[in-house]
């Protein structure tokens, strides 16, 4: 056990890189990082570093065994399941895809063009922003390992619930016709070498890089800013653990935005440490990655406006859920 603890506050928590950072902004800088300006500083060179340290390693790792498994092999195996199974196999399939919303809907599309279940595929486009390994190692290294669990398990049932739903609904008729139009061939896999693979993992590491460091930086500056200098009293008036339209409100705010999963982290992490209820932060970080409005435009573009609407109103319903449940029984997690 104390192994296990020692293993966790070196390799997620990094430790050792907190107390580097700490050294450096007391040392060379000048600054107390119990001070705003300290603190702040502390706050993102700290937490910049370690998500991308852990986001490359656990990216390329996830990519390496995604290579066993390209997208025709995936749809065959997907294709042998059906009812409730097929959806948590489509929502587990998401958790090992480590893209955001945007990035989700071309293999939706491919997905649903191959002749799986449209409500297969929409378990997959839920769960693949919302969850996957390496938010569910990040969340760990910020909070807990209860708290990362919980949310996985959490995310999976809303993305089978949501796809479930939408499956028994029998709405296949309102994804654009183009969708299922644009047959592709079923091409075989050549067979990689370690060193294809190795090449694959390190091209995907770079890809999502690319992607998300702009909006890793976004984040890890608003959550040092909230940290350091919003005072306690004015989030906890609007977003305190008692008010019961926090939730609410935490949701409505991040629908609009856009930003990965990891962007959104550092977000929740300082509106905890502020006294926010836990499921009011992880309401605002499902409802930016699950239903931004970029993604929803996109999506848009091959689904008709009734079924975009059901898939939104299920998800903030379950989002909304989730966070109310949270913040009754989230102080058993801490």
């Amino acid at each position: 056990m104390i192994i296990f603890q020692w293993l966790n506050d070196q390799l997620l928590k990094m430790q050792w890189l907190s107390d580097l950072i700490k050294s450096l902004v007391e040392n060379v800088f000048k600054l107390d990082i119990n001070g705003r300006l300290g603190g702040s500083i502390h706050f993102f060179i700290y937490d910049v570093i370690k998500i991308f340290i852990l986001l490359s390693v656990l990216i390329f790792c996830i990519s390496y065994v995604q290579s066993y498994f390209p997208p025709e092999r995936t749809k065959k195996i997907l294709g042998r399941v059906k009812g409730v199974r097929a959806n948590i196999f489509g929502a587990l399939l998401g958790t090992v895809t480590p893209f955001c919303s945007c990035s989700s809907i071309p293999l939706f599309i491919g997905f649903t063009n191959a002749g799986l279940p449209i409500g297969v595929t929409f378990s997959f486009l839920i769960s693949s922003p919302l969850v996957d390994l390496a938010s569910v190692l990040l969340l760990a290294s910020i909070f807990n390992w209860k708290i990362a669990i919980a949310y996985v398990i959490v995310g999976l049932i809303l993305a089978v619930a949501g796809g479930t739903v939408i499956g028994k609904s029998k709405l296949e008729s309102y994804v654009e016709p183009f969708v299922y139009n644009n047959k592709i061939a079923d091409l075989e896999q050549e067979e990689l070498t370690r060193k294809d693979r190795a090449n694959f993992a390190k091209e995907q590491v770079l890809q999502i890089i690319k992607k998300v460091w702009l909006y890793i930086l976004i984040g890890v500056g608003i959550g040092a800013a909230i940290h350091n200098w919003i005072p306690q009293d004015i989030i906890s008036a609007v977003l305190g653990q008692d008010k019961w339209y926090s939730v609410l409100i935490a949701t409505t705010v991040g629908v609009p935005m856009y930003a990965d999963i990891f962007g959104t982290l550092p977000i929740a992490e300082a509106l905890v440490l502020k006294g926010v209820g836990l499921g009011t932060a992880l309401s605002f970080m499902m409802a930016v990655t699950a239903l931004s409005l970029p993604s929803m435009i996109m999506l848009k573009r091959v689904v008709k406006a009734k079924l975009l609407g059901i898939f939104i109103g299920i998800v903030t319903v379950g989002i909304l859920i989730i966070g109310y449940v949270f913040n009754a029984f989230g102080h058993l997690l801490m």
